[in-house]
């Protein structure tokens, strides 16, 4: 079992596949896009499953792959498939934009998969095309409907809460009500911005005034719900909630068959409950989302031994900090560290 330096036991990695997406979202990345890591800065596939085996030995026994978009990524069916042989991995997961998943969905599970987010942060087509700044809706909403026909399961869609966008959150509430979908509702969090918490103009965008907390989330859908006739919004137990790694607060409509959550880096900080590790498609080793540190995983895959890549896993858990403090702004955007 993996422990970091506070006690906490660190079984989860998050492993970004690409720094590339197929679109370009407003709170991720410049309308221009960022610079492509080269070919052979990028881990190989081959590298990424050696250090996950390793990481497996040490204590890691959950993996999430994410990116970019990991389903740009050349050859990911087969890398699941290989991921999924390693001993003592309890399960791997996906965090996709959804517009490719159609296309993927039943080899994916074939291959062992079954756990899916979908990134999704309106429901309205001009809002979601701007938003994305290219992305079809039609494409995400199909991408959902092949991930139940498939047997995915649980299926849960995460929106980031912008004040400055046209959300409709009692829309996404209602999506819960016909089946076991689990929406998430997340913070917007200053990832990519500068040390004062604001981005360059054109840059990923985070303000202040763009912050929503997931206490005025909850009781304007607590309200709106109220309103629209579907009951009270009621906390679901901890063991009746849908499973997961992370830490969400789930919440329910009456008894519909799914849930609504709230995910509050910011305004409740989780920093005592982290589980995780994060490697970075170029090749980097991250102990917390907030922090700038990390330690060069890739350097050490191509010239060093089974015992010095486990040496910088240690030394990741070693490091990671008891808290971020409510740091704002990091030199690396979302779509580089890995969503």
């Amino acid at each position: 079992m993996a422990t970091d330096t506070y006690g906490r036991r660190i079984d989860y990695l998050r492993i970004s596949l690409t720094d590339r997406c197929n679109l370009r979202c407003v709170y991720c990345m410049p309308a221009k896009g960022v610079v492509w890591k080269p070919h052979d800065e990028i881990l190989t596939l081959e590298e990424i499953e050696r250090f996950a085996a390793i990481a497996v030995e040490e204590g890691i026994s959950k993996i999430r792959l994410t990116g970019g978009e990991p389903l740009v990524r050349k050859g990911i069916i087969g890398h699941v498939r290989r991921l999924k042989s390693f001993t003592g991995l309890e399960a791997i997961a996906l965090t996709t934009n959804g517009t490719l998943l159609a296309r993927y969905a039943e080899q994916l599970v074939d291959a062992g998969l079954t756990r899916v987010n979908v990134s999704l942060d309106s429901l309205d087509p001009e809002v979601f095309a701007r938003i994305t700044r290219c992305g079809r809706i039609e494409d995400a909403l199909a991408g959902i409907d092949a991930a139940f026909a498939a047997g995915m399961g649980p299926v849960k869609l995460n929106a980031v809460v912008v004040r400055s966008l046209e959300q409709d959150l009692l829309g996404f509430a209602r999506l819960t009500l016909d089946r076991p979908v689990h929406v998430r509702f997340i913070e917007y969090m200053p990832v990519g911005g500068t040390a004062e918490g604001e981005c360059e103009p054109g840059a990923e965008g985070w303000t202040r005034a763009d912050h929503v907390t997931a206490d005025e989330i909850l009781e304007r859908l607590a309200a709106e719900g109220a309103a629209a006739g579907l009951g009270a919004l009621t906390p679901v137990q901890r063991d009746k909630a849908p499973g997961g790694w992370g830490p969400a607060r789930y919440y329910r409509f009456g008894d519909a068959p799914g849930t609504v959550g709230v995910i509050t880096p910011l305004s409740h900080h989780f920093c005592g409950e982290c589980n995780r590790l994060r490697l970075t498609a170029d090749g980097r080793l991250r102990a917390c989302l907030f922090s700038d540190e990390e330690i060069d995983v890739r350097s050490v895959l191509r010239g060093g031994t089974d015992e010095d890549v486990r040496a910088t896993i240690r030394s990741a858990l070693e490091s990671k900090p008891e808290s971020h403090s409510m740091r704002v702004g990091t030199t690396r955007g979302m779509s580089q560290i890995g969503g």
